[in-house]
């Protein structure tokens, strides 16, 4: 069928088959479908939507666009974790080796920074000499022999889902749930995977800031994921202030490792990190209960064995071998650290964690344009949480920085950013919702 008429039927708001899906994709990747239609196509689906059956068509065809991985010689379970993004998420830095740990094989391709959100991919980067490129054999090998490896999105993989994207971005359809859904699964099942959890975050730092929008991306995820063969679950987590007490790229990656090493834990980074865990640890049958799930993620923590896949991800994919004992020679660090203190002691009662996250850009720690190279060593430490009660003696953060001018701006942002009150707000649980 010529591609304008596929056009045409979802304009018209008519169900598109498979087949006609499977070929407007194909179309892309050869050529007969031109950049002009994959817009108008994307914006009839943005005003029209597409049904259950219809989004998992389409997430297929982007799958089949690339290599898919296969994993048929692999024992154990085949997991994955997804965030839609947020500020001051480590959580895949700590997650992928404490599964590991558990007996699962976790292959997992994450992206760079989108927006005002941090990249998993910009804080490994930070660790000298690690491959986040890896080709497949290498990326399967270090799977096979340490339980996990992070790397970043090949070429290869959803091929399709890069030229949609880049469209969507400049023609006002980003925001689809069809089109997230398929977009996100895309590239997860061209990645092999048999169980995917989906960390959804909600709040001022997350793109889905209103939880029910939160909530219908949720349940999207998981009915196509399941309907394309992948076993999947989501949690939605809070996104109204920074997770964890750092955010940036090198300081991510040291509050990730002081994790595993049982150091400087952030109760809201554990409660986020461990909960994903044992949700995936119960999905994929390795635990038969949420408690045996959480004594087996204690266990991977408490005797060592995380932070040793951690340290083994490492060094297979090309980082120092003695990083985790001597992180500090290694993660690049900024010229000057200075605290900004609050303008009037009281109690954090508020954070719009998206300026916080704009505010990193600023310092150079997040890209204005696609090319740019970061600055890996700037960011926040020492974050204040909500709640906490900030004075002279304690900071709203600790600002990485290179310049006085990226110092003066930094502080400015935090103080519009961070909400003072004389009375402390009653604390609440970052996990929202398991579904």
């Amino acid at each position: 069928m010529l591609p304008q008429e596929i056009i045409r039927r979802k304009r018209n708001k008519d169900v598109l088959t498979p087949e006609e899906i499977r070929e407007f994709i194909a179309g892309i990747g050869n050529h007969t479908v031109d950049d002009v239609q994959v817009a108008a196509m994307t914006m009839a689906i943005f005003l029209n939507g597409l049904n259950r059956e219809e989004t998992v068509a389409l997430t297929l065809a982007m799958r089949d666009s690339g290599e898919v991985l296969q994993w048929a010689d692999f024992d154990k379970p085949i997991v994955d974790k997804h965030s839609s993004g947020g500020v001051g998420d480590k959580v895949s830095l700590m997650l992928a080796p404490m599964l590991a740990a558990c007996d699962v094989y976790v292959p997992m391709i994450a992206g760079r920074g989108l927006g005002h959100t941090g990249g998993t991919v910009d804080k490994l980067e930070a660790i000298p000499h690690y491959n986040t490129q890896a080709d497949n054999n290498l990326f399967r090998q270090t799977v096979k022999k340490v339980g996990c490896a992070i790397i970043g999105q090949t070429g290869n993989l959803a091929p399709a889902d890069k030229k949609i994207y880049a469209i969507r971005d400049v023609c006002g359809t980003v925001e689809s749930i069809p089109l997230i859904t398929a977009s996100i699964l895309s590239k997860k099942l061209a990645a092999g995977l048999q169980y995917l959890i989906m960390d959804l975050k909600c709040g001022n730092g997350a793109f889905m800031a209103n939880f029910d929008d939160a909530k219908a991306l949720a349940q999207s995820i998981i009915e196509v994921s399941n309907g394309a063969g992948t076993k999947a679950c989501a949690v939605l987590t809070d996104m109204n202030q920074v997770l964890g007490s750092t955010a940036g790229n090198a300081v991510e990656v040291k509050e990730a490792l002081e994790y595993l090493q049982g150091k400087n834990i952030n109760p809201r980074l554990d409660a986020v990190t461990r909960e994903l865990c044992i949700e995936l640890l119960q999905l994929c049958g390795r635990a038969g209960s949420y408690a045996a799930a959480a004594a087996m993620v204690e266990s991977a923590l408490s005797s060592g064995n995380a932070l040793e896949k951690f340290a083994q991800m490492v060094a297979s994919l090309g980082g120092p071998t003695d990083f985790v004992e001597h992180s500090e020679r290694y993660l690049p660090r900024s010229a000057h650290q200075k605290p900004v203190y609050a303008e009037h002691s009281g109690y954090v009662c508020g954070v719009n964690a998206r300026a916080v996250g704009l505010s990193i850009i600023e310092l150079g720690g997040g890209r204005i344009v696609p090319t740019q190279k970061l600055d890996l060593a700037t960011g926040y430490s020492e974050f204040a949480q909500i709640g906490d009660y900030v004075d002279g003696g304690k900071p709203l953060a600790m600002v990485h920085y290179q310049t006085e001018e990226q110092f003066m701006r930094a502080e400015s942002a935090l103080r519009k950013a961070i909400n003072i009150g004389d009375q402390a707000p009653t604390s609440n649980n970052p996990i929202l919702l398991k579904m």
